[in-house]
């Protein structure tokens, strides 16, 4: 039976703090009320980004608690505190560089899980499902004004931050999800390999998401994968033009850029 003390998950102060961030720099891109729109959806970008990478976190142990690891309480994993994370470098540090360098969703998965608690196959795949199926949900809530059409009247600046977030969170779905040794998606698909694969591919997890950004510098890789974010996000009805000045925006340190206003655009 899947239990945790009430302070085992109470949300800790430092997740509370990081959504009072995201607020404020929602409330600050709306308004205009920034001398500088750019920093606004900096801190609005990296707030909300790492409140994801929390949420990704969450949903790994609490799906883990479900599955029979009582641990995950004691360990903090489910206060949502980015601070309890294994390794923080791997879940908060490398993949804001990586937003701020490239504009990529780096996947991130620092929870330490006890899997010999777990039983059964499907409760395993479940648990390594879960990171990447959060940043899916909440690249959903993030376009919902997109494909609700409900974007009329809302500031610019705000669409195209909203368009950049997107794209993060789609990314890092995407990218979890592939079978690659080291990433979630490997997680969901090693519990029905061999004993035998297991082991010969085991010595090759720390080296995996090198190999993916490796791959991903090749240029015809690159063009083909960013090409499957796109159409994912014009599905989500959010278009290039959205993440490319959400993108702009984002990096403040270049200057303020100078973007065409929306009226009379065709997407």
């Amino acid at each position: 039976m899947s239990t945790a003390t009430r302070g085992e998950r109470r949300v800790s102060p430092v997740f509370l703090a990081l959504v009072a961030i995201m607020a404020v720099s929602i409330w600050a891109v709306w308004t205009d009320f920034s001398a500088s729109p750019g920093f606004a959806v900096f801190l609005f970008v990296v707030s909300g980004w790492v409140v994801s990478l929390c949420l990704h976190e969450y949903a790994h142990a609490r799906t883990a608690l479900h599955g029979g690891d009582l641990t995950v309480g004691a360990k903090g994993y489910l206060t949502l505190d980015p601070l309890k994370y294994t390794h923080a470098m791997l879940s908060i540090v490398l993949p804001l560089i990586f937003v701020i360098m490239g504009g990529i969703g780096l996947p991130g998965g620092a929870v330490f899980i006890e899997r010999h608690r777990i039983r059964g196959r499907w409760k395993h795949s479940m648990i390594s499902a879960a990171g990447p199926l959060a940043n899916a949900a909440f690249a959903v809530v993030v376009t919902a004004p997109f494909w609700l059409g409900a974007m009329d009247g809302v500031p610019d600046h705000f669409r195209y931050a909203l368009g950049f977030m997107a794209q993060l969170q789609v990314t890092a779905a995407i990218l979890n999800f592939l079978p690659v040794p080291g990433l979630d998606g490997y997680g969901v698909v090693e519990p029905w390999l061999s004993y035998k694969v297991r082991r010969q591919v085991e010595p090759f997890a720390p080296f995996g998401i090198l190999a993916v950004f490796g791959f991903l510098w090749i240029p015809e890789v690159n063009h083909a994968f960013f090409d499957m974010i796109d159409a994912v996000l014009r599905f989500l009805d959010v278009t290039a033009w959205d993440t490319y000045w959400g993108q702009q925006l984002f990096r403040f340190w270049q200057g303020t850029p100078d973007i065409p206003p929306l009226s009379g655009l065709v997407f």
